[in-house]
């Protein structure tokens, strides 16, 4: 990935001085690890406007949305007819949804840093992720170890997916864990199952993911991970919804395979 140039803190409307980059150190970290959280990023007026917003999505089930039924992963329900079968896990399509998605999703907080880590000319790729995850008690089911790059078609296998925590996250409402390092690292076949998951059976796995990290998140942290980082999330087992805004990037040279499920919706400029 590039350094774009340096470019300077922008002002806030109060005139308090907003930072648009990485830090050395948390460059440092996502270099080396492939994920780095940004405490407190998000304020909590725009957490608490996006939050409502896809909290009345929700509630009126605004299409296009994702069910837990349809991806059949572990503790989903078994079809769209069981109980629980209609619960929502993703609202799709964030950015064309409403302006407080759009706000955040091209905002300078996001674009400065994405320009250090991908070049000047980044792009919000609204064919993956570019939704609010909903994972809802009682029927939101466990992610296996995965890249996110698995499913995607690029000339180039950089992209970078943010993570807006919307509400507290933590394992027992199913947060995010990551395995450091792994953006770096070849994975031969064998140690994938079908679905290109990371098979916890093979004996090298095991040990990649006994160094997991599982980051507890507040309201307005932010998550920005490699899409080869092997990520993982578990169940909500607590009786509140956990909402978060994800959008994924690339660099405007790195483009979609023609004829892709990535280059069916066209890329967003920053």
């Amino acid at each position: 990935m590039t350094r774009s140039l340096r470019r300077r803190p922008r002002k806030e409307a109060g005139g308090s001085i907003m930072q648009v980059q990485f830090s050395a150190q948390e460059r440092a970290q996502f270099d080396s690890q492939g994920f780095v959280v940004v405490r407190g990023l998000a304020d909590g007026a725009t957490c608490a406007h996006v939050l409502a917003v896809a909290r009345d999505h929700l509630a009126r089930a605004i299409a296009p949305v994702e069910y837990e039924a349809q991806l059949h992963y572990p503790g989903a329900p078994q079809s769209l007819d069981a109980p629980g079968g209609h619960t929502i896990r993703r609202l799709l399509q964030a950015y064309a949804r409403d302006p407080v998605f759009r706000g955040w999703g091209a905002g300078a907080a996001i674009a400065g840093r994405l320009r250090q880590l991908l070049g000047p000319e980044v792009l919000l790729a609204q064919a993956h992720h570019n939704c609010v995850m909903t994972k809802q008690p009682r029927y939101s089911s466990v992610t296996g170890w995965h890249q996110d790059i698995r499913y995607w078609s690029f000339q180039r296998p950089e992209l970078v997916s943010v993570w807006l925590a919307l509400g507290r996250e933590t394992p027992e409402n199913g947060c995010l864990s990551f395995i450091p390092g792994t953006h770096r690292m070849a994975f031969t076949p064998e140690r994938l199952d079908d679905a290109s998951f990371l098979r916890e059976d093979v004996a090298e796995n095991r040990a990649l993911i006994d160094e997991h990290q599982t980051p507890v998140l507040e309201p307005g942290d932010v998550v920005f991970f490699h899409c080869r980082t092997f990520h993982a999330a578990g169940a909500n087992r607590t009786d509140a919804t956990k909402f978060s805004l994800v959008f994924t990037y690339h660099a405007a040279d790195n483009a979609p395979l023609p004829g892709t499920r990535s280059a069916d919706l066209p890329a967003i400029a920053l």
